[in-house]
């Protein structure tokens, strides 16, 4: 190795570098270490009409995708966070109710309370069946579609 020429850069291959800087002051014997980027794609029609007709459905699909998974995180979300608030509601200001007996020994509020769990876990499992039945199926279709191109 010369000691002249800088280091191979583990980065020259990478397709998204930068563009070139402007050129060190180098000896006239070491190698350019970043050749000029070659233009793999066709070029940039001048009138869009010229421009190729975008893949049918796939902004559409995109759309749907987004909206499925907001709408089903709201929902997954609101349900524990409404019992949860609901609870705090009740404990905060119907103190009486929550103070009730209720047979095993346990009173309105723990019942409440352990009745949590079971809400939080309902709402995960809501959320799991549901992704996988419109979510992810449609998740699937895009990234083939994107595979394909």
């Amino acid at each position: 190795m010369s000691h002249g020429a800088p280091p191979p850069s583990p980065y020259s291959s990478w397709p998204g570098r930068l563009p070139q800087q402007p050129p060190r002051h180098r000896p006239p014997h070491a190698p350019d270490p970043l050749p000029p980027r070659q233009n793999s794609g066709p070029p940039a029609p001048d009138d869009p009409s010229d421009a190729p007709p975008p893949t049918p459905g796939r902004h559409s699909d995109l759309r749907r995708l987004r909206t499925s998974y907001r709408s089903l995180r709201r929902v997954a979300v609101l349900t524990t966070l409404g019992y949860f608030l609901a609870f705090l509601l009740l404990s905060g200001f119907a103190k009486g109710l929550m103070g009730q007996s209720l047979p095993g020994g346990l009173n309105v509020g723990l019942a409440l309370g352990l009745c949590q769990i079971p809400v939080t876990v309902l709402a995960v499992a809501r959320y799991e069946r549901t992704a996988r039945r419109t979510v992810d199926p449609l998740a699937a279709r895009i990234r083939r579609a994107g595979e394909a191109r």
